[in-house]
């Protein structure tokens, strides 16, 4: 009888930590560490979660991860870029199209290598927070939907 009233509890607390697994997994994925959330994500599938709270979850821990970078992009100096041997010319370029594209190019942070420099540009041409953060989350919701549409579809 004891066995019984704590099996239920760690049996949840297992599938609990999974969600936790994937947000964190998704959150990384979303900086430069090479962490493959999609495929863990896939496993979550197979193993019978929720596809809706795995699409909330991921799509948050990959937001996050964006705006992340967009904080470090925001803190960063242009004088770093000039170390790196990049002109003004150069950076003056890069401040047009983003002003240009704005907030647009949130959309694509969910692209792998590019995205996470996308944040992390926004973020230092100074691009308008909320707006940005908004079309972040789009973005990754979309990435993250798509997914799971095609674990299901095949």
């Amino acid at each position: 009888m004891k066995g019984r009233l704590y099996r239920p509890f760690f049996v949840m607390w297992e599938f609990e930590i999974g969600y936790v697994g994937l947000f964190l997994s998704a959150f990384f994925a979303a900086t430069i560490l090479p962490v493959a959330s999609e495929a863990f994500l896939i496993g979550m599938l197979a193993y019978h979660y929720d596809p809706l709270v795995c699409l909330l979850v991921a799509s948050s821990g990959n937001t996050l991860g964006a705006i992340l970078n967009y904080y470090i992009g925001y803190l960063a100096k242009p004088i770093w870029l000039k170390k790196i041997h990049v002109s003004l010319e150069q950076i003056e370029q890069w401040k047009d199209r983003v002003h240009k594209y704005g907030v647009w190019l949130a959309l694509f942070s969910w692209l792998p290598l590019i995205g996470d420099l996308i944040g992390v540009v926004l973020g230092f041409f100074r691009a308008p927070k909320v707006l940005t953060f908004v079309f972040f989350a789009i973005g990754k919701i979309l990435r993250y939907a798509i997914v799971i549409l095609l674990y299901f579809l095949f």
